[in-house]
């Protein structure tokens, strides 16, 4: 017979000690065994496969969790160190000829081209993911492989799929908005036309009225670009009108505060200084200590503004550097030592200024003490004659 079982021992796994079926050809094997009721050998054969007992006294539940419990250690994809898929290809082909002799027993009078259809339409619950919905070919681990492929490809093509409907979606979206956009725009338009005509109406009511005909400067060019021909004349109307009403740039004022808070500091360095001797004694160098560690806190403070300053000032050149107590101090001493010369040449000028005075009024006042003399001698001399 071309259909005979061949028996093997599972890939010497002594730890299972099960023998293996090897189906030459499953169609055969099929109608073989639904041809009459009583079990043969090679039906006993599948029964041992499964690990049941040969008489066929099991039950359909039994075959089941005997067949799952084998899937388990043979399946291609089950992970486990016996996954084999030649092994488990004939543990499937025994559990489908243990189902089809027992449903031919349950149904005897049937004909085989039904047992077969019911036999090939049993579905195992386990691989009902896996169906290959008659795809590939070469056993059924290789079937299942080139399905998985074919699932893969189609998913790629679903998500190729959606993506192309949401990129529509999106650019459909985009414009709509796009349309929204241009709807705001065309109604700024058509307002600023009736501004620009209401007042023009306006102008022409009062040129009507007269409004403008005893204007200053009537007649004359006007002298806006007076300071720059070449400059934009709206950024320089532009900017007249921001000076006109006293805005100053950002920049600007940090840099007027700067300025403002340094000449503080250094005027208070150099009057402290200059109140102090020359050498400066214990009392004086101790008051001069806490001077410069309060100008000290100062300086931190105007260095963080000085560090704004150099963010916001819209030239590199006009950016500057942090202030330094030793500069300071050093500007504070020698400013106060010019001041000292300045006062010793001052009182200098006084004093020579005053002996000049002096000596203008004592040339005044000589001539009149000496005709007073004069006077009191011959005075003198009538009395003594008389």
């Amino acid at each position: 017979m071309s259909y005979l079982l061949h028996l093997l021992v599972s890939r010497g796994d002594l730890c299972h000690g099960h023998f293996l079926l090897v189906l030459s050809q499953q169609s055969p094997l099929l109608r073989t065994l639904s041809s009459g009721v009583q079990i043969s050998r090679s039906l006993q054969e599948c029964y041992r496969l499964l690990q049941l007992p040969d008489e066929g006294g099991s039950s359909p539940a039994q075959v089941k969790e005997a067949y799952l419990r084998l899937a388990k250690l043979y399946h291609p994809d089950s992970g486990a160190p016996t996954a084999d898929a030649e092994l488990f290809a004939r543990v499937e082909e025994a559990y489908r000829a243990v189902l089809a002799h027992q449903s031919r027993a349950k149904q005897p009078d049937r004909g085989t081209e039904v047992e077969d259809e019911n036999s090939r339409g049993t579905a195992l619950a386990h691989r009902h993911y896996l169906s290959p919905e008659g795809v590939g070919s070469g056993t059924p681990f290789q079937r299942e492989r080139q399905y998985r492929q074919i699932r893969v490809d189609r998913a790629a093509e679903k998500v190729l799929n959606y993506r192309q409907r949401e990129h529509e979606r999106a650019a459909a979206a985009e414009g709509a908005l796009a349309e929204r956009d241009l709807r705001q725009r065309s109604q700024k338009i058509k307002i600023t036309q009736a501004v620009e005509r209401l007042v023009e109406d306006l102008i022409q009511e009062s040129m009507a009225r007269g409004d403008f005909r005893n204007l200053s400067g009537a007649g004359k060019p006007l002298r806006k670009f007076e300071h720059n021909p070449f400059a934009d004349p709206m950024t320089h109307n532009l900017n007249r009108i921001l000076i006109d009403n006293g805005y100053q740039p950002p920049w600007v004022i940090t840099q007027r505060d700067l300025r403002e808070t340094t000449a503080q500091i250094r005027n208070r360095l150099l009057e402290g200084r200059a109140r102090l001797g020359d050498p400066m004694t214990p009392k004086e160098r101790s008051q001069w200590a806490q001077l410069c560690a309060s100008v000290q806190e100062e300086l931190v403070k105007l260095n963080k503004m000085v560090d704004n300053y150099n963010l916001i000032v819209p030239m590199l050149s006009m950016q500057m550097v942090h202030f330094s107590l030793s500069r300071e101090i050093d500007r504070a001493v020698k400013g106060a030592y010019q001041h000292r010369l300045d006062q010793q040449r001052a009182r200098e000028k006084e004093r020579e200024r005053r002996k000049e005075e002096k000596k203008r009024a004592n040339a005044l006042t000589k001539p009149n003490n000496y005709r007073q003399g004069l006077t009191s001698w011959m005075k003198n001399l009538l009395r003594l004659k008389l």
